[in-house]
């Protein structure tokens, strides 16, 4: 069994609000992976007087303490746990029902002897491959469902974000976990794992280099290091062919990537 993870900031002066986090405790044969993608607040009033990054290592801890440590509780009940203990932390310095508060997209696994739990929320990735090869892309594809005419909307946006008809995140409300796509599979039936930031997911979702499958063979074959690094060089090459490119140059980009 072996784990990693890697992350690039999207921009070298701004912080990275992505996250990341494996664990491998000592007892048992088994393990939990933690990827967060903040969501970036448009410049303005958040209600909040912390960062996105101060939030997403806040979550991001709570969820991998939980996870690896309480094997009696479900993923949506670690997220939902660990969301109440997120907002417990700035809930008397900060307005919470602010709409764009500080917020993440979620994909995390567990593992153990005889079971594979998996969770995403919103639009990060969790991919699951089978000993024979195949590759089943656990996809939130709620956000996608919304128009681009809405979404290029900041205001169309926020009257969908985090209500039913929309699509959610992992912000201060601790029921959002309820939402959240869950399920299991059987531990000889994941021969490994991996969870993306949609930065990182950019190699099939915007580029086209290969299906979730090719992805799965290039964390295999250069880790989530050379996945990370593949993606910064087609933006790049993008950018120098002067081609147009959906959305910011460079995303922070996040890869977890874990072998059973």
């Amino acid at each position: 069994m072996r784990t990693e993870a890697a992350t690039l900031p999207g921009h070298p002066e701004r912080p990275n609000e992505d996250w990341a986090a494996t664990a491998l405790p000592a007892y048992g044969a088994g393990g939990t992976v933690v990827v967060l993608d903040g969501v970036t607040p448009p410049a303005g009033d958040d209600g909040c007087v912390h960062d996105v990054p101060w939030f997403t290592a806040r979550l991001g801890g709570a969820l991998t303490e939980l996870s690896a440590s309480r094997h009696d509780m479900t993923l949506s009940g670690i997220l939902s746990e660990a969301i109440r203990r997120t907002a417990d932390a700035h809930r008397d310095s900060c307005d919470l029902s602010h709409v764009r508060t500080p917020q993440a997209t979620v994909a995390m696994a567990r593992w153990d002897a005889v079971t594979v739990e998996y969770l995403v929320l919103s639009d990060a990735v969790l991919l699951l491959a089978a000993p024979d090869g195949s590759v089943r892309a656990v996809l939130d594809d709620r956000l996608d469902r919304i128009p681009d005419a809405v979404r290029r909307s900041l205001e169309a946006t926020d009257r969908l974000r985090n209500r039913e008809g929309g699509f959610f995140t992992a912000a201060a409300d601790p029921y959002v976990a309820r939402r959240a796509v869950t399920g299991t599979e059987p531990r000889a039936a994941v021969r490994a794992l991996a969870a993306l930031t949609d930065g990182a997911a950019r190699w099939v979702e915007l580029f086209g280099q290969g299906d979730w499958a090719d992805c799965m063979g290039v964390l295999g074959k250069e880790g989530a290091h050379g996945l990370l690094a593949r993606v910064r060089s087609l933006e790049e090459g993008n950018e120098a062919a002067g081609r147009p490119l959906r959305g910011k140059l460079h995303d922070d980009a996040t890869a977890a990537y874990a072998v059973l």
